[in-house]
């Protein structure tokens, strides 16, 4: 398929849809692991360790796509909006964030703070780690990553919400930054100096969890994807650069996943973790995939289906999935079923928090995002 010029109204691209529900199923299927390990009923013992390590405990590269795929398209969204990123209207840039994030981050929110004062198993919070109203604090001004770095993993789908902390900080400050440059290519030397510093964030941490969490550690990757948005507009039109910056950017996907996450780095090149490269790699090589997605937007087909599904209801899922993952260990050690059934177990989790994630989206999200969206008059 040949590229073509994007048009001026946003669309659905099957191929990010795809990414985001690759990134997903990774951040699933981890938390998913992670519980039943702390039950000895994980079935990853089952598997070699290259391919346990790739399918179970690769959350974070999830995250990672997803930062990637955000920057990605609010920057390119903007860009339709606007014309440019010079001339940002902050009203309706926080406005369209608000009513995108905010309803359902209020509603598990309530959620979470009913099961903690009911005393619901895996959803209290620890006295000694930090009260209720400070975690909800947290949530709501974007720092549950600090409060985790201080004060230890928070139980269940709180401890979720520190990469809308690094996200939403981020998106703060993106529309600032540019009203106050000005120019692209100020603009651009920004998210470069935020794509350097990133590394050296990860290596000079405070704590383990700073560096997994912390802000300038993560924002690396949101930073790539404008940079692709940014790009993108002069590459769509040089078909055989944008498929050799794709298979660039699918070599260092696998480089990651492979090399770091399946054989691990060899003695002589442990400098590269050691700079704190490891983690930047996974999502520079999705950043050199996504103007090629975006500019050859057909359709895909049957066989990425269920993945395009989850990706379209990516931040659903990602919000309630781990109720799933709860409750559903705790049904299956209550019926006492052995770890045999743990591959029917961990498929059945993945299947019903999509589920929950497209229920959620069909019925709460969508709906008011439209209506507070024409309320605000920002269609």
């Amino acid at each position: 398929m040949s590229p073509t010029l994007p048009d001026s109204a946003p669309r659905r691209v099957d191929g990010i849809d795809l990414l985001r529900g690759v990134s997903i199923v990774l951040v699933v299927l981890h938390h998913v692991n992670l519980h039943m390990a702390f039950a000895n009923l994980s079935f990853a013992g089952w598997l070699p360790k290259p391919w346990a390590r790739i399918l179970f405990w690769n959350g974070q590269n999830g995250v990672l796509i997803f930062f990637a795929v955000s920057g990605f398209l609010i920057t390119t969204n903007a860009r339709r909006r606007w014309g440019s990123l010079e001339r940002p209207r902050l009203r309706e840039f926080y406005l369209l964030r608000a009513v995108r994030i905010l309803p359902l981050l209020l509603v598990v929110l309530a959620v979470l703070s009913a099961l903690h004062l009911a005393g619901a198993r895996d959803f209290v919070i620890t006295p000694s780690q930090c009260s209720l109203t400070r975690a909800v604090v947290a949530a709501l001004v974007f720092h549950v990553n600090a409060l985790e770095s201080a004060v230890g993993y928070l139980p269940a789908n709180w401890d979720v919400l520190w990469s809308l902390a690094v996200e939403e900080v981020f998106y703060l400050g993106l529309p600032l930054a540019c009203l106050l440059l000005r120019r692209q290519r100020w603009i651009v030397a920004a998210l470069l100096m935020l794509v350097a510093v990133a590394p050296l964030a990860r290596v000079h941490y405070g704590n383990s969890l700073w560096a997994e969490y912390g802000y300038l550690c993560r924002m690396d990757a949101i930073s790539f994807g404008c940079l692709a948005a940014i790009a993108a507009p002069r590459l769509i039109t040089r078909a055989r650069l944008l498929r050799n910056l794709a298979g660039l950017g699918l070599a260092l996907m696998l480089f990651s996943l492979v090399v770091i996450r399946w054989w691990h780095l060899p003695e002589e090149l442990r400098w590269f973790l050691r700079l704190g490269l490891d983690d930047s790699t996974f999502p520079l090589g999705v950043a050199l995939l996504l103007p090629w997605l975006t500019a050859n937007a057909g359709r895909l087909g049957w066989p990425s289906a269920p993945l395009c599904w989850f990706g379209r209801n990516s931040y659903e899922v990602y919000l309630t999935h781990m109720f799933v993952a709860s409750w559903g260990i705790q049904f299956f050690i209550a019926g006492h079923w052995t770890v045999g059934w743990s591959p029917f177990a961990y498929l059945l989790w993945l299947a019903l928090a999509g589920a929950l994630g497209a229920l959620v989206a069909r019925s709460f999200s969508e709906p008011i995002n439209r209506n507070l969206r024409h309320r605000l008059g920002i269609l």
